[in-house]
């Protein structure tokens, strides 16, 4: 009796096991959307996965860039493996405790492991092949499984390599835009010395439009948010906050007269609107909560340089204390869920502005002009 409990015990394990998994890649990939329940795997996996890889990056931080680069498609791998892990051990439970019979063994449990490990990956070796009705049903519903695992992971790299790629255009088109790191400093010089209001209005719109593809990416596939950019001093997270900071500024007030301005800060409005909705929903899909800052980013004294340095260049913000006050409680809607952000994928915020340009991305190589000279 006690033999017969046990074995039921385990086959409801199983069971259990094999709906957990499959309901976790069904809401991983199927359904890529938040779903608000006590557990899933994928999430247990990535707090304990990604606190042990930060406390690594910061306690040897000689191997911090390669290991927080290798993190996101390392992790990804894993992922996989512990579905198809999950998959495997829960047949395999079920077989042992229906008591399935085979045709070259009795039904031990690592004959069961063998059977399930060879069903779950479509192997048909054929050297075990199921004989009790019970163990025939569990492996065509295992080898259907299987197949189904095997095809959506297919899909569901390229799908997120895809996402990964657009997010990295747009990082990209910052790069001669707003400096290496992005600061919302050069950005907005950079489009007074321009001379086109418009070019600056076409550069909002089009980081309006990344910015929402990253928040749907990004929600649907957190693991994105691990992936770390493709070029050093740029990061999603630095784009993205340097984008806030430059709209906040523009949002705070301007002073010039002229037709371009309100059409400015109308488009930096809808930015900034859309960017916060962003960093929001990214902070809660990754579990964590908004940190406030250390210190503060643009003390009174910076922010006389940097309104200096806009005026310099033909952008005149507004001043003064109500200026001043607006431009705190502007920054205060976004600042710590960027700093979560940046804390939980090890990232650096960038400045409003730079204390000296060393230079764009494009501008700096490893190998220059003089390798090329005669």
């Amino acid at each position: 009796m006690l033999n017969s409990l046990w074995h039921g015990f385990v086959a409801l394990v199983g069971l259990w096991l094999c709906i957990v998994v499959a309901r976790d890649v069904f809401e991983s990939i199927i359904l890529p959307r938040t779903v608000a329940r006590p557990f899933k795997l994928t999430s247990a996996f990535y707090r304990v996965f990604s606190a042990i890889t930060r406390s690594i990056a910061r306690r040897w931080k000689a191997t911090r860039g390669p290991l927080l680069a290798a993190f996101g498609p390392i992790s990804t791998i894993i992922l996989l493996g512990i579905w198809a892990v999950g998959v495997m051990t829960g047949f395999a439970f079920m077989h042992w405790g229906m008591r399935s019979r085979f045709s070259s063994a009795p039904a031990n449990l690592a004959e069961c492991f063998y059977v399930s490990g060879t069903t779950v990956f479509t192997l048909g070796l054929g050297d075990v092949a199921p004989v009790s009705p019970v163990a025939r049903a569990i492996t065509v519903v295992e080898a259907g499984m299987g197949l189904g695992l095997l095809a959506i992971v297919i899909g569901y790299i390229p799908v997120m390599y895809q996402a990964f790629s657009r997010r990295e255009a747009g990082i990209s088109a910052l790069d001669a835009r707003a400096g290496s790191p992005p600061t919302a400093c050069e950005l907005l010089r950079r489009f007074i010395r321009s001379g086109d209001p418009n070019a600056f209005l076409a550069l909002l719109l089009d980081l309006e439009k990344w910015c929402a593809d990253l928040m749907e990416s990004h929600i649907s596939y957190p693991v994105l948010c691990a992936y770390r950019s493709q070029h050093d001093r740029q990061s999603w997270v630095a784009s993205l906050t340097a984008m806030l900071d430059a709209c906040a500024l523009l949002k705070s007030g301007v002073e010039n007269d002229a037709e371009w301005t309100q059409p400015l800060k109308w488009r930096a409005h809808l930015f900034f609107a859309m960017a916060r909705h962003c960093v929001i929903d990214l902070v809660l899909v990754i579990g964590n909560s908004p940190r406030a800052m250390e210190g503060d980013r643009l003390p009174a004294d910076q922010l006389a340089e940097l309104r200096g340095r806009l005026a310099e260049a033909g952008l005149i913000l507004a001043s003064g204390a109500e200026a001043d006050d607006r431009l705190l409680q502007l920054r205060r809607q976004y600042e710590p869920y960027v700093h979560a952000l940046a804390i939980s994928n090890v990232m650096e915020l960038p400045p409003f502005m730079l204390a000296d340009n060393a230079g764009d991305n494009w501008e700096v190589a490893a190998w220059d002009a003089k390798h090329f000279a005669a």
